[in-house]
């Protein structure tokens, strides 16, 4: 399910359109770059696209399906689909999944991750167009807590009440103990990961709601998946498999758009990249984790980033990924390039020191440049 931006990314406005089926997109794809892995088949099997209506003579305004950014319709949802049971909300940059069959009895169905903050009515509004009015989760589990996984959680809560889960290593930036180690803003190498400096990271407080995952294993109200640690991206990320037909909710663990890039992020190119590098501080789990999904041979994937992603193709792009992990996703250099941040069960333990950051420097000399010229030119004019 895709939806317009909140009505604090973009502007509301009204346009007439109408929606209508087209098959999968086809593409080409760019050369490979050293850090470039294209995933060939892109799952869209539900998209939509628009096309302007002329409006005849005589025809009601009521008859134009309209579109507003202002506030969320069941008109302007379009289902894109993981797997038969698996859909996907993308909220401006970040994902989470609707797991359960449309039409289930309330309560029968799973919510993965809360999106960003002032995300809830979108939510709200997908699961009521895939499940029905009044839907509600049996659960809300975590692959981690950023932010952008949690920031809709609160308002959810109040809504829904209905518990959460999470791995205990991810417990103490959930329930109030500890921040997330500091973000590296100086890898990366786009608007993004620049701006990372300015992400919150905790800590979060749902101690009243919060749980463990069943150590054994299970998903809470998902059987035949199971949850597997991923550590890197967090201490305690996890994402969600299901053996039967090989589909991967692979959270931040690895994502399928350079989220490190505003452009990319935004326009969801479809690539396969290492987790986001500007928030990823134990690069060595990092690795371990995808090198454990890829032997998974997973057929489907969706991630916390871009799109879901599917085929033979993904596959040797994901394990190709595992493959020379060390190469194309590390950063050659960064604050947790040589030295991982250590944390415990009760939190962050230590971090490295931060490493130099050019880019407040060459704001400031950017700065002392267009003051040393007003200056200039004003001298002149008074000469």
């Amino acid at each position: 399910m895709t939806f317009p931006n909140p009505p604090w990314a973009v502007r509301p406005t009204w346009v007439h359109t109408a929606s209508i089926p087209h098959p999968r997109p086809s593409w080409t794809n760019a050369r490979l770059g050293p850090k470039l892995f294209p995933a060939m088949r892109r799952l869209s099997g539900g998209t939509t696209e628009t096309r302007p209506i002329v409006v005849r003579s005589g025809e009601s305004e009521a008859q134009v399906q309209k579109l507003e950014t202002k506030e969320p319709q069941r008109s302007l949802v379009a289902e894109q689909a993981v797997a038969a049971d698996v859909a996907y909300v993308r909220t401006v940059f970040v994902n989470l999944f609707l797991c359960g069959r449309p039409g289930v009895p309330r309560a029968s169905w799973v919510l993965i991750d809360a999106g960003l903050p002032g995300s809830a009515p979108w939510i709200i509004a997908a699961a009521e167009e895939r499940f029905g009015p009044g839907a509600r989760p049996s659960a809300i589990v975590l692959t981690h807590g950023h932010f952008d996984h949690v920031g809709a959680l609160r308002t959810l809560l109040n809504k829904w009440d209905v518990p959460i889960y999470a791995h205990r290593l991810e417990l103490p930036y959930l329930t109030g103990r500890s921040a997330y180690p500091p973000p590296d803003p100086t890898v990366g190498g786009g608007a993004m990961a620049a701006l990372s400096r300015f992400y919150p990271r905790g800590p979060y407080d749902f101690a009243d709601r919060i749980q463990p995952l069943p150590a054994d294993g299970s998903v809470p109200g998902m059987p035949g998946w199971r949850w597997i640690h991923t550590p890197g991206h967090t201490p305690g990320h996890v994402a969600f498999y299901r053996d039967s037909d090989r589909t991967l909710i692979a959270g931040d663990a690895f994502v399928t758009t350079k989220q490190e890039s505003a452009i990319a992020a935004l326009t969801q190119r479809p690539e396969i990249h290492g987790p986001p590098a500007y928030f990823t501080p134990d690069w060595a789990s990092a690795r371990r984790s995808v090198e454990e999904l890829a032997a998974l041979k997973p057929l489907r994937v969706g991630t916390g980033h871009g799109p879901p992603l599917e085929g033979q193709e993904m596959l040797q792009d994901l394990q190709r990924l595992a493959r020379d992990f060390d190469r194309v996703a590390v950063p050659r250099r960064g604050r947790y390039v040589r030295e991982s941040a250590v944390a415990d069960e009760s939190g962050v333990v230590a971090v490295p020191p931060p490493v130099p950051d050019p880019l407040p420097r060459i704001l400031l000399g950017l700065g002392l440049a267009l003051v040393a010229g007003a200056m200039v030119r004003r001298s002149t004019r008074a000469g």
